[in-house]
């Protein structure tokens, strides 16, 4: 019964991240944004209330990245688990998050808690150029001490 409950898991955690049809390939044979979404697969696997990901698409290309931030958002929408997001990148911050917290200082204190109230389900395109997401952007370079628009 544990065996089938476990496959019956592993197979919704990989539809969840499009990679049903890849379940007997080696890791070495996937791209590295296929293996990332294994690595959120292999999370999902175990039903999480909490899924803690830090800079998890700091080493992919911008269309995998932008590709792989979407494709988070549907499975957190679809899931409703929690998804802390550590990041260094601004952008993905505010696109990812309903709540940025920027650290500063050492030790780490927080500067800055900012509530992301943009519409969802969001689009690399529309939702990035909108005035709504570039003053949040921009408040998240400032409180980082960078000056915006000059």
């Amino acid at each position: 019964m544990w065996k089938d409950d476990c496959k019956v898991r592993v197979d919704e955690a990989l539809a969840l991240v499009n990679l049903q049809d890849c379940w007997n390939e080696y890791p070495w044979r996937l791209s590295g944004g296929m293996q990332q979404r294994v690595q959120i697969a292999r999370a999902l696997a175990m039903n999480p209330s909490i899924l803690l990901m830090d800079e998890p698409f700091g080493a992919l290309d911008a269309m995998t990245r932008a590709a792989l931030q979407d494709e988070l958002q549907q499975v957190q929408a679809l899931t409703g688990t929690t998804v802390v997001f550590v990041t260094h990148d601004v952008e993905e911050a505010v696109y990812l998050s309903d709540r940025v917290l920027v650290l500063q200082k050492r030790p780490a204190a927080v500067g800055l808690e900012l509530p992301i109230a943009l519409a969802r389900p969001r689009d690399q395109m529309s939702t990035k150029e909108s005035p709504d997401y570039l003053r949040l952007r921009h408040q998240v370079y400032e409180a980082l001490g960078h000056r915006v628009g000059q």
